[in-house]
C-alpha cells in the first residue's frame, strides 16, 4: 500500500480516517486560508483542500496525501472559525434557529492523479437563547471548531436535524472520502 499521510492535524479527522482502517501519517501543512474576493463557500474549500494536499505532497512526493477543509455558509456568506467570545456569539446568532449549510472540501492526490470533491450538509439549529450561548462558550468546545460548534460533543443538544453526511459535519466525510481512495486505488 501507498505511504499515505493524512494533510491535517484535526484530531476529528484522524479519528474519523482510523475508521477505515488505514495506516497514514500526519503532516499539518501551513497554508494561507484568507477567503479570496468573490469566493463561494464550495470553491473556496475545494481551494483550500487542493493547497492542503499539495502543500504536503511537495514534501512527500511519493505518497498519497488526503486533505479536507471544513467552512459553514449561510446566506452565501462563509464562517469560519470564532476568534473570541464575542465573535462566537455573532456566529450562533446567525445559524440560531436556522438551517445552514456545512461544506468540506476534500482533496486525494499522488505523483498521478488528484481528485477534488465538495461535500455539502445542511444543519438545523435551535434558537440559542443567552444563556444558551454563555454556557456553550464556557465549556471551551467552540474553539478552533467551523462554525464554533461540534455537533460530536455538547452542541449536538442544539441540532434537531441534518440533511446529508453526520461525518461531513464533524470535518470529514467518509463515504466520499473512501470512493476518492477507492478512485486512487489506496482502498479496494
Amino acid at each position: 500500500m501507498a505511504h499515505l499521510i493524512l494533510a491535517s492535524s484535526s484530531p476529528r479527522r484522524k479519528a474519523l480516517l482510523q475508521q477505515l482502517g488505514l495506516n497514514f501519517d500526519i503532516f499539518s501543512p501551513d497554508i494561507d486560508e484568507r477567503v479570496l474576493d468573490n469566493e463561494t463557500a464550495m470553491a473556496y474549500v475545494a481551494r483550500l483542500a487542493q493547497q492542503k494536499a499539495q502543500a504536503v505532497w511537495q514534501k512527500f512526493p511519493e505518497a498519497t496525501i488526503i486533505a479536507a477543509d471544513t467552512t459553514l455558509a449561510v446566506d452565501s456568506e462563509i464562517i469560519g472559525k470564532p476568534e473570541s467570545k464575542s465573535d462566537a456569539f455573532a456566529i450562533w446568532a446567525k445559524i440560531s434557529g436556522r438551517c445552514h449549510e456545512v461544506l468540506t472540501g476534500i482533496c486525494v492526490m499522488n505523483a498521478v492523479t488528484q481528485y477534488v470533491d465538495v461535500v455539502q450538509t445542511k444543519v438545523e439549529f435551535q434558537v440559542l437563547s443567552p444563556k444558551d450561548m454563555e454556557d456553550y462558550w464556557a465549556t471551551g468546545e467552540p474553539l478552533g471548531k467551523a462554525g464554533g460548534y461540534a455537533i460530536q460533543g455538547i452542541a449536538a443538544q442544539f441540532i434537531p436535524q441534518i440533511m446529508g453526511s453526520y461525518s461531513n459535519v464533524v470535518g470529514l466525510p467518509l463515504q466520499q472520502t473512501a470512493a476518492l481512495l477507492k478512485a486512487i486505488k489506496v482502498l479496494n
